[in-house]
């Protein structure tokens, strides 16, 4: 496939010229469109001008309608790599999920057409890139004082100075030695900031001190009119600041009632002990006031979340402030060297934040705060400066937008589309543009909000929480700020049922189905397999087999057969009973792959559950294995995959259920690379020339006996033994 691509898109290179320009995508993360100057409406826009960003705005093109997939930071940056929705891309969370850099991604794409790429900051999606002719990343979320970088060569240099900074001099460098190739170049130079903990450059950490910030309306919000699951999140600037890393506090937690936590801050024990002294010198005297007043009884619970918000909104701020001011730089370096005309400069965000808004600080929740990410791009001669587009645009648009700047072709599997039109077209969206976005949150642990989805369209906002089994619907025209669900008035009664549609819909549209989302069971012997699977997991092995209760068999009727093939391999059976692709997804990401990164093999054979349950069209089923193909390229770097066809089931050739799994097997055959994955259909052994399926071999034509599993054993040996097993 992928030398099919490089093939058209080197021929669309040779037709369009040596033009192609440069692609500049400076990112960060958590920036709310609020907290941005060239974005109208912001509290802040006179107090904390983005100067750097504005420029690009005014230059070239703002857009008013960007979202996100998911608002959380590793989703939301693998969805602009690949394309796809998290749930097709496999990263879900930041707690579980490791992105499996080998699926195609539009930086590898650019290589191939004869683009220098470069990743340079903050990427925390748990593996390496891959992609990049040169990367220098921060590990996991990175440090803002005195931060590490992870090099090429998988070693960490610690360097002095503040995070961003650092970033702003590394793109720098990078983008210099770039301009002397011949190469077009692609670079993403990605900030932390203004990511939680707020720890700004000592340089801007006082700058606010004197400023009174304006709240928010909902600073106080108390959820009425929609769902009471909005109360149970824990993200709340009122219970949920942390009295060290958020409100900079030393010592210990005076007020545990108000604050969550205790002393510790994490960037403050990075510092020497001379900027630590600079460090507590700037809050010192604000925080020993209000100490002082919280002793005596002077602050009621407003007055102390008012104290946290201005805390908060201040640091939020200036931290802002040098990445900024790197973002200047980097546009003069641009025209001071002549780069300028012939590059295309982005700025965007991982998502919105929350800045008070609801009470909250974070994102996640389908609020227009978390949901909104800026997006500004200039691209002189061919933007009109200034230009403003309300076109309804996502994050899965971005690759597909670089690689038709390339000249380069857009791979069927993403699902986004090029914004190259609007960016020629004065923000005009094209016939045929969409009227809404999609949005999934997982419902990962952290700050307890529920797994929600839904749609976003240019008037109204639905979403599904599967908790409550409640619909919110929200007019976004009456209520911007979204303060009251409409779905049981029956005013709204015609748009109401419209928007479920629209969000049926986009579900399909984007693959969206049980095969794919990762589902625990919940009887009670299952969670206690699958616990005992993660305590054998935490040995490491070699061999892994994964699957369903044809997999768990090994240690039943084929116990004596695993004795013999598999006994001194280091092998570990994965398996269980009834198991359907989703919840071999659930089971990956949830610790049965613990420890298995130098694991050499894993034997996958699932879907017959997906079959015999549901009888699930084979696409989905298709989808769910691409999915646990992908985790385990990711989470087993090392590891051959042998990716076997389903087995057949029913005594004769025309049962459905048997058709249904060799029209699956049509479908994950095409997974086959002969690099990690490799592909092996041996459902033919199992049955006689006439294509029945025996009692001898499988006595209730699903599931084999003893000599089921000596066949199973016997066919796929050479493959084990190819893969040095």
């Amino acid at each position: 496939m992928k030398k099919l691509l490089t093939f058209t898109a080197g021929l669309t290179l040779a037709l369009s010229g040596a033009d192609r320009p440069n692609i500049l995508f400076i990112f960060s993360d958590d920036h709310a469109p609020n907290a941005i100057s060239c974005y109208p409406g912001g509290l802040f826009d006179e107090i904390a001008p983005t100067k750097g960003i504005d420029r690009i705005a005014s230059e070239g093109m703002r857009f008013d309608r960007s979202y996100c997939t998911n608002a959380i930071c590793g989703p939301s940056r693998a969805s602009i790599l690949t394309g796809k929705h998290s749930h097709l891309n496999g990263f879900i969370d930041n707690n579980s999920s490791y992105f499996d850099g080998l699926q195609t991604t539009f930086p590898d794409l650019l290589r191939e057409v004869g683009y220098t790429t470069a990743m340079i900051g903050k990427w925390h999606l748990h593996s390496n890139p891959i992609g990049f002719d040169y990367w220098e990343i921060l590990p996991g979320q990175g440090a803002y004082y005195n931060p590490d970088f992870i090099q090429m060569d998988n070693t960490r240099k610690r360097f002095q100075g503040h995070c961003n900074d650092l970033v702003t001099k590394k793109g720098l460098t990078w983008l210099k030695q770039a301009a002397s190739s011949k190469k077009p170049f692609m670079a993403m130079v990605q900030y932390k900031a203004p990511h939680r903990n707020w720890a700004p450059a000592f340089r801007h950490i006082n700058m606010f001190d004197d400023v009174n910030m304006p709240e928010p309306e909902t600073l106080f919000d108390n959820y009425e009119n929609r769902s009471s699951v909005l109360k149970e999140h824990a993200m709340g600037i009122q219970d949920h600041m942390s009295w060290g890393n958020d409100m900079k506090m030393q010592g210990k937690n005076l007020f545990p009632s108000h604050f969550t936590g205790g002393p510790g801050n994490g960037q403050f024990n990075r510092l020497s002990d001379q900027d630590k002294k600079t460090f507590l010198s700037a809050y010192e005297d604000e925080n020993k006031k209000f100490i002082k007043e919280m002793k005596a009884g002077k602050l009621d619970q407003k007055a102390i979340t008012r104290w946290k918000y201005q805390r908060y909104i201040k640091d939020y701020l200036a931290v802002i402030q040098s990445m900024d001011e790197g973002i200047t730089k980097i546009l003069k370096h641009l025209d001071d060297s002549g780069l300028a005309e012939n590059t295309i400069v982005i700025y965007s965000s991982d998502q919105g934040f929350y800045l008070g808004e609801h009470g909250w600080y974070d994102k996640r929740w389908m609020f227009e705060e978390s949901l909104m990410m800026p997006f500004v791009v200039r691209w002189p001669g061919k933007i009109k400066p200034g230009s403003v587009s309300n076109a309804i645009i996502q994050n899965i648009d971005y690759g597909p937008t670089f690689l038709e700047l390339a000249g380069a072709e857009i791979p069927k599997s993403m699902q986004g589309k090029s914004l190259v039109p609007i960016f020629k077209a004065a923000g005009k969206k094209p016939k045929g543009w969409r009227d809404s976005i999609y949005y999934r949150y997982s419902g990962e642990r952290t700050h307890n909000v529920a797994a929600h989805d839904g749609v976003r369209t240019a008037n109204h906002k639905i979403f599904w929480v599967p908790k409550t089994k409640e619909y919110q619907l929200f007019d976004m025209n009456k209520d911007p700020q979204e303060m009251k669900s409409v779905h049981n008035d029956p005013a709204y009664a015609v748009v109401f049922n419209e928007m479920k549609q629209e969000l049926d819909t986009a579900r399909k549209k984007y693959r969206v189905h049980s095969a794919i989302i990762g589902e625990p069971r919940k009887d009670e012997w299952w969670m206690k397999r699958h616990q005992s699977m993660n305590k054998n997991a935490r040995k490491q092995h070699d061999l892994l087999f994964i699957g369903d209760s044809i997999t768990q068999g090994w240690e039943g009727s084929g116990k004596g057969t695993w004795e013999k093939y598999y006994a001194n391999r280091k092998a570990l059976n994965l398996g269980i009973s009834g198991d359907r692709t989703e919840h071999v997804i659930w089971r990956l990401d949830n610790g049965n792959l613990r420890n298995q990164k130098k694991a050499k093999a894993a034997v996958v054979m699932i879907g017959t559950n997906n079959t015999g349950h549901v009888m699930q069209d084979p696409t989905e089923v298709r989808d769910g294995v691409e999915r646990i193909v992908s985790t385990l390229r990711a989470r087993c770097p090392e590891a051959k995959i042998l990716l076997l066809g389903v087995f057949p089931r029913g005594v004769k050739p025309d049962d459905a259920k048997r058709k249904n799994n060799i029209e699956i097997n049509k479908l994950i055959s095409k997974f086959h690379n002969g690099e990690r994955i490799h592909y092996l259909d041996i459902s033919d052994k199992f049955l006689t020339t006439e294509g029945i399926l025996t009692k001898e071999v499988m006595p209730d034509a699903l599931h084999p006996r003893q000599k089921g599993y000596e066949i199973w054993a016997e066919a796929i040996e050479p493959k084990l033994k190819e893969f040095g097993l």
